[in-house]
């Protein structure tokens, strides 16, 4: 068993794609029409068929008060794996990105939390 597929529920999805690709660096693996929506996901260039992320439409009722809850208590929607948090961390804050958490190390895993401009907040992590 693996991953296939995990999904962040987003306000827009045309401004995910763009702050997907364009800012986090994933490339666009599937665009299918569903009616006013898509089915949107996003991979890593480095794993072109590995896991996607789909970026889904925040329609259901229950996803809002969701997605407020995580981010009122702090609480990322995802991870990411990159390879040095730091270095990450000043290239996107270059971008304009905004962060909750700097860079924070906790044992042999060093992290850091921005949020992705579509209701979510974003970990990103180095290390186990």
């Amino acid at each position: 068993m693996r991953i296939n597929l995990a999904s962040v529920y987003v306000d827009d999805q045309d401004k995910a794609l763009r702050f997907y690709t364009e800012v986090l660096g994933f490339v666009k693996k599937a665009e299918i029409p569903l009616g006013e929506h898509r089915w949107l996901t996003v991979v890593s260039p480095e794993d072109p068929d590995g896991p996607e992320l789909l970026l889904d439409p925040e329609g259901h009722p229950a996803v809002r008060p969701y997605k407020e809850a995580l981010v009122e208590n702090g609480i990322p929607a995802a991870s990411f794996a990159v390879a040095d948090v730091r270095a990450e961390y000043a290239r996107l804050r270059g971008l304009g990105v905004r962060f909750t958490q700097e860079p924070l190390e906790m044992g042999a895993v060093t992290m850091a939390v921005l949020d992705d401009t579509c209701g979510n907040l974003i970990q990103i992590a180095q290390g186990a």
